[in-house]
């Protein structure tokens, strides 16, 4: 399936069903009275994240979405059909933007968030509402009111609890398979990511962890160079960054500064999450060129490094368990935050 991460849509409540002009018709009842009955309301238009789905390819080929019309009232004071409201399934993590791409309208962050985004018109009033003691006879009645229609953008980010970033050709693809069941492409020559993928990390028995590899950045990123970045909205939503470094490139410290500098130019509270830093492709090293390489990036940058290799697998599981290690006390900040009582009131 094609991985597609935003797209514009076109959608349209229904409009109300119309109001009936009757009357009565019996044998034997000269003077029956209105009996026109009311029209039917527009069906509505949601949107809803559901699991099971990691993009928006659906919505790329059926742009347009419109609910059901309210049907008309009738004769015998017979309301009009409700007209059927449409339920728009995206993934989990699916935001809604205003037609300028810019104005958020919704964050559908957790499943089964539901969003009401367009409402149904309301169907007019038949002729029997109008009767009153000097108006016995009403020949009028109400047209149904129309229903919305808007165009807008779903951008989708996805959820992940640690995002792989780094230059192209930095082995995060390799990585992620040597941790994960994922299978992202993986090639010789830069850019072979050209979409997110995600893979389960599983540590021990009962916890796992959700590992997002991003496409490669490079130098004017920022400014629309290579794939820009347009995919690094996938990991402002994660809880912790793994910096992936080529240990076989001449300046590991330019590699690293470049990429923090895009990080800082796209903004969005990326640069204040929590960064591992790690050297990848040590085993094209000697243990004595590695450990030179790591304190040199260490000394440049004043953070811890790892050394870590996805085709040998040396230092791997360090640096998952270090990530879990990570997620685990960011969770417990969060849930003692929310758990927290309020401090002592005061006026």
């Amino acid at each position: 399936m094609k991985f597609l991460d935003q797209t514009k849509i076109i959608i349209r409540s229904g409009n109300g069903g119309a109001g009936c002009v009757s009357f009565r018709r019996e044998k034997f009842i000269p003077y029956g009275g209105p009996d026109g009955g009311d029209g039917g309301r527009g069906g509505d238009v949601w949107i809803e994240a559901v699991d099971g789905l990691n993009t928006l390819i659906d919505y790329r080929y059926q742009q347009h979405h419109k609910a059901g019309t309210g049907g008309h009232g009738m004769g015998q004071n017979r309301h009009g059909a409700d007209g059927q409201s449409i339920t728009l399934r995206v993934p989990t993590g699916t935001q809604v933007l205003d037609e300028d791409n810019e104005t958020l309208i919704a964050d559908l962050s957790e499943a089964g968030m539901r969003v009401l985004l367009a409402k149904g018109g309301n169907g007019g009033f038949g002729n029997a509402q109008f009767k009153s003691s000097v108006n016995q006879a009403p020949r009028h009645a109400n047209p149904g009111l129309e229903g919305e229609e808007r165009t807008l953008w779903l951008r989708l980010k996805l959820i992940a609890d640690a995002g792989l970033i780094g230059l192209p050709n930095a082995g995060k693809s390799t990585l992620l398979r040597a941790v994960s069941a994922a299978t992202p492409k993986v090639a010789d020559y830069p850019f072979t990511t050209l979409h997110p993928h995600l893979g389960v990390v599983t540590i021990g028995e009962s916890e796992r962890f959700v590992l997002a590899d991003i496409p490669g950045l490079i130098e004017g990123a920022a400014e629309g160079a290579g794939l820009g970045t347009r995919f690094l909205g996938h990991v402002e939503r994660c809880v912790a960054l793994v910096h992936l470094i080529d240990a076989t490139t001449d300046s590991a410290t330019e590699a690293y500064r470049t990429v923090r500098h895009e990080i800082e130019a796209y903004g969005g509270e990326l640069a204040a999450k929590p960064e591992l830093v790690a050297l990848n492709k040590t085993d094209a090293l000697t243990p004595a060129e590695a450990n030179r390489k790591r304190s040199a990036l260490a000394r440049a940058i004043g953070k811890e490094v790892r050394l870590v290799s996805g085709v040998s697998g040396a230092g791997v599981r360090e640096l998952m368990n270090e990530i879990a290690a990570l997620l685990r006390a960011r969770r417990g900040e969060e849930t003692q935050a929310r758990t927290s009582p309020a401090g002592e009131w005061a006026p």
